[in-house]
């Protein structure tokens, strides 16, 4: 058996099942916004440290765990790892301070074997956009097969199309893994970001010209799949790390939002 050990543990998030569990107590003692959704599909989340962008990412994470699903496929863009197309993970299981979650490598190999941009790249074993979405996955769905797509130089349309083939199926919630703009001014960065709010709130491709979240791909290619399949979106919540840091001359944007009917 292989398993893909955390690398952000201890930094991102706190590698203690205790301390953990309290950032999830914390985040879940305000109230949260009422679903009006039938059925979620994907969301959207950021993956920075739970500190700045935790309480953000549980928001959605929480709406979406009042459906029922098969299969959680986690999408996020490569930090660390130039290459073409997308790698799928194809260890056994996944490391979490909640305990393993077991990677459905039978999908994983039929999403390979269905697209030729997508392989097994193992050097994505130490991507943490995908990896802090694993806590909450293990803490809100348990043990439901794990599938992570982590994607470096690949077209938005060519992502979707996975997309399309991942949500034919009504069991699996696609997550789509995303900050959103790096190290501006905090009126500068609000600026920016609206455009990638306005992108998701509104349906509209264009606004997202102007936005520069890293996951810039990834929310390309839902939102072009919502207007397609008209889907509704929603926002959730939006905040910077000034928030926490009160350091406003270089931030970071987060957002969390919710793709379903």
């Amino acid at each position: 058996m292989s398993i893909r050990k955390t690398v952000v543990s201890g930094s991102f998030y706190p590698d203690n099942k205790k301390e953990l569990l309290e950032y999830f107590e914390k985040f879940n003692k305000i109230e949260d916004d009422r679903n009006s959704f039938k059925k979620i599909y994907s969301i959207i989340v950021p993956h920075a440290g739970y500190i700045y962008s935790g309480f953000t990412a549980n928001k959605a994470y929480k709406m979406a765990s009042l459906n029922k699903y098969k299969r959680v496929i986690v999408v996020g863009p490569s930090h660390k790892l130039w290459f073409s197309g997308a790698s799928v993970c194809l260890y056994s299981e996944y490391e979490t301070p909640f305990g393993n979650l077991k990677i459905d490598l039978e999908y994983s190999n039929k999403l390979i074997k269905e697209f030729d941009f997508l392989g097994f790249e193992d050097e994505c074993s130490f991507e943490h956009s995908t990896e802090v979405q694993a806590p909450f996955v293990k803490y809100y769905f348990g043990n439901i097969d794990f599938v992570e797509i982590v994607y470096g130089d690949i077209d938005y349309l060519n992502l979707e199309k996975v997309f399309e083939y991942i949500l034919k199926n009504s069991e699996n919630l696609l997550i789509i893994s995303s900050d959103l703009s790096h190290f501006y001014s905090q009126k500068d960065a609000m600026k920016l970001d609206l455009n990638c709010l306005t992108a998701i709130s509104n349906k509209d491709l264009a606004s997202l010209e102007a936005c520069e979240a890293c996951g810039k791909t990834g929310i390309k290619s839902i939102i072009d799949y919502s207007i397609k399949n008209s889907l509704k979106t929603k926002l959730l919540h939006y905040c910077t790390s000034a928030d926490i840091s009160n350091d406003f001359s270089r931030v970071v944007g987060y957002t969390s939002a919710l793709i379903g009917e």
